[in-house]
C-alpha cells in the first residue's frame, strides 16, 4: 500500500474520531466549559495536567495565542514530555504511588479551582491519584480519557480504579486501546497515533465552550492575542496585570 494511500486513511481516521468526539461528547464539553466559566467567575484558577503525550494536549491551552489566559499547567518534573533522559523515566513516573499528593501539596492550588487532568489510558497511579487528591482538596476535576481502557484493561493504581472514577465531568476520547489507527502489509504493529489530535480538540472545545459562556454572562473572558500580530504583546501585558495573582506560569 502506497504511503499517500495510508495518509489519507490516517486523516479519516482522524476526522472520524473527531466527528464522533463533537457528536456523542458535547454534553460534557458544554458541563466542563461551564464549571470552568462559574471558576472564573468567582475568581478562582484554572490548571491542567498531563504526562508523556497527555502532556502535549495540556501544554496546548496554556500560554496560547487564542486561549484563556488563566490556564496553567501543573507540571510533575520529569513526566512532561520526552525531553528527559531517559524517555522512559516518564512512563516510569507515572506509576509511582504518592508522587500526585507530593505535587498538589506544594502546588498553588486552592479549594474551589479547576484542574484538568488529560491521561489517554488513565490506569496508572499518577493520574488517577491526581485527580483523587484534588477532589479531597476541595477542586473540581475534568477527566479527559478513553474509556476504552477502562473497559479492557486493568489498573495499575493499588485501588482498581481509573481516572473516569475520580471526576466531576468524564470526556471521553473515543481512542481505541494501543492509540494506533492503522496497519498495513510489511508493517508489524499497528501505527498512526491519533490521540493527541483529538484530546487537543477537545480541549480547545472545552476553552471556547467556557469563553462563550462568561461571554453570553456580560462577563469578559481573559483571552491572549498572538505576540506576533500587531498590539498582541501589550494586550497580554494587561492581562497578566490584572488577573497577575490567577496567572503562574508568569508569576509566582
Amino acid at each position: 500500500m502506497s504511503g499517500n494511500k495510508l495518509a489519507g486513511q490516517f486523516f479519516d481516521a482522524a476526522i472520524e474520531l473527531l466527528r464522533r468526539a463533537r457528536d456523542e461528547e458535547a454534553e460534557h464539553v458544554a458541563t466542563a466549559g461551564t464549571m470552568i466559566a462559574d471558576t472564573v467567575e468567582r475568581g478562582g484558577r484554572i490548571f491542567v495536567f498531563g504526562a508523556g503525550h497527555s502532556s502535549i494536549a495540556a501544554q496546548d491551552v496554556v500560554y496560547r495565542a487564542g486561549g484563556l489566559a488563566l490556564v496553567n499547567l501543573l507540571a510533575v518534573p520529569g513526566t512532561v514530555g520526552v525531553d528527559v533522559t531517559p524517555a522512559t523515566l516518564g512512563s516510569a513516573l507515572e506509576r509511582v504511588d504518592g508522587l500526585a499528593g507530593a505535587v498538589l501539596d506544594t502546588s498553588p492550588v486552592q479549594p474551589g479551582d479547576v484542574l484538568i487532568v488529560i491521561s489517554l489510558s488513565g490506569r496508572n497511579s499518577l493520574p488517577v491519584e491526581m485527580a483523587m487528591n484534588a477532589r479531597a482538596l476541595g477542586l473540581k476535576v475534568v477527566g479527559v480519557t478513553s474509556l476504552a481502557y477502562a473497559e479492557h484493561t486493568k489498573s495499575r493504581h493499588v485501588s482498581g480504579t481509573f481516572l473516569k472514577d475520580h471526576c466531576d465531568v468524564v470526556i471521553d476520547s473515543k481512542i481505541a486501546v494501543g492509540d494506533a489507527e492503522l496497519t498495513a502489509e510489511g508493517i508489524t504493529a499497528p501505527f498512526a497515533p491519533a490521540s493527541t489530535v483529538v484530546t487537543s480538540a477537545l480541549m480547545q472545545a472545552v476553552i471556547a465552550s467556557a469563553a462563550g459562556e462568561l461571554a453570553a454572562r456580560g462577563t469578559e473572558p481573559p483571552m491572549l492575542r498572538s505576540g506576533n500580530v500587531d498590539g498582541g504583546h501589550e494586550w497580554n501585558g494587561r492581562v497578566f496585570a490584572e488577573y497577575r495573582d490567577r496567572i503562574f506560569f508568569r508569576h509566582q
